[in-house]
């Protein structure tokens, strides 16, 4: 085996193996995560501007299913297994090791397919990032209340709401309506919003009197 490693026609094979071994250390020494990060950070750039990538076929090699350093590591383990065995096989069949620059074309045919073989069912097993981050257009249709000031037309005051996650923000809204009002500790609905600030009709109940 270590032969057929340090043979010239296995050489691609060989460092593809090294690299895998290297990108493996640096997962361990803790700089894994930085370089991960960035690398991803560049392909999702890359890819949301690139019109021209076929997205049908990058989801069949598998990027995007799992983090890009992740995915690499899989390309070049598969890359260099399959070279390998396949350098192996055609020297034991002929007797003499093929052309590395040949047996690399086909084993990247294989690797890339069998990469996103891998890649697609170990996405869906590894944990998804989650983020509360919402667009603020999502707050239509939620309650808000008045905390500062009291909105008229013309004249907003602020407001605080919480999204479907339970996470507080503070908007300025004024009445959607010209002939109301809305005081500090009032309780409305906002229904359109016009740039940042967003419009709001009353739910009618914040004068009812309470029954003690």
């Amino acid at each position: 085996m270590i032969e057929l490693l340090t043979e010239p026609a296995s050489l691609p094979f060989s460092v593809a193996l090294g690299v895998v071994l290297l990108l493996a250390v640096i997962q361990l020494v803790g700089l894994g995560d930085l370089l991960g990060h960035d690398l991803d950070a560049d392909v999702h750039v890359d890819l949301d501007h690139d019109l021209a990538v076929d997205a049908g076929l990058l989801s069949l090699i598998g990027v995007g299913r799992v983090p890009f350093m992740m995915w690499l590591m899989i390309l070049l383990s598969m890359f260099g297994v399959v070279g390998l065995a396949g350098q192996h096989f055609l020297e034991a069949l002929t007797g003499a090791p093929w052309s590395a620059w040949l047996v690399s074309a086909g084993a990247a045919l294989v690797a890339l397919p069998a990469t996103g073989a891998v890649s697609r069912p170990l996405g869906r097993m590894l944990p998804k990032d989650e983020t509360t981050a919402i667009n603020v257009a999502a707050l239509i249709g939620r309650e808000a209340e008045v905390v500062i000031g009291t909105a008229t037309p013309g004249n907003p005051a602020r407001a605080k709401v919480t999204d479907h996650f339970g996470q507080v923000h503070y908007v300025m809204l004024e009445p959607d309506n010209a002939d109301q009002r809305f005081v500090q500790n009032e309780k409305v609905l906002l229904v359109r919003r016009e740039g940042e600030l967003f419009k709001a009709i009353a739910r009618g109940d914040h004068y009812l009197p309470r029954l003690d």
